[in-house]
């Protein structure tokens, strides 16, 4: 299998600014990629999604508390203050969006993967991927609220 390149970090990209601009009206910014340990805070909300197939892995997408209410907010189109279950049933489902789309748009490219159902984690945690290393990448809203797109692929 080949390793991680833009060709392969593009199509997360795309899909979650398409998502969150058709589903949560945000206009969301690309901020710079890094390489991260994949450390939580106690007040994150992170998505995980599996992927098998042509490139193996996985991808976090992890947010703080406050913008998982802020999304959530949006998604439901109703205030939302906590991580209720119907809010945490539309955190999980942005992922699931997120990543379906992501694997369209690979099948159109002809890498065929597959995702698993999202996982929806809460606090302080970590995450260690030893086939690959992990690339974080900002997605920035409202000029201070963020996104970040783990992906650590194979």
């Amino acid at each position: 299998m080949a390793g991680m390149n833009a060709e392969h970090i593009n199509p997360f990209l795309v899909s979650a600014t398409k998502i969150l601009k058709d589903m949560c009206f945000i206009d969301s910014k690309i901020g710079k990629p890094f390489l991260t340990d994949c450390q939580f805070s106690a007040d994150s909300v992170i998505i995980v999604i599996g992927v098998t197939g042509e490139m193996r892995g996985q991808v976090l997408i992890e947010m703080k508390l406050n913008v998982a209410c802020d999304i959530a907010s949006k998604m439901c189109m109703m205030p939302v203050t906590e991580m209720d279950e119907l809010s945490k049933s539309a955190i999980g489902e942005l992922g699931n969006m997120v990543m379906g789309n992501a694997a369209t748009i690979f099948s159109t490219k002809g890498i065929g993967i597959d995702i698993t159902p999202p996982v929806l984690a809460m606090g302080n945690m970590s995450f260690s991927n030893f086939q690959s290393k992990n690339i974080c990448i900002p997605l920035v809203y409202d000029a201070d609220k963020q996104i970040g797109v783990n992906i650590a692929l194979r």
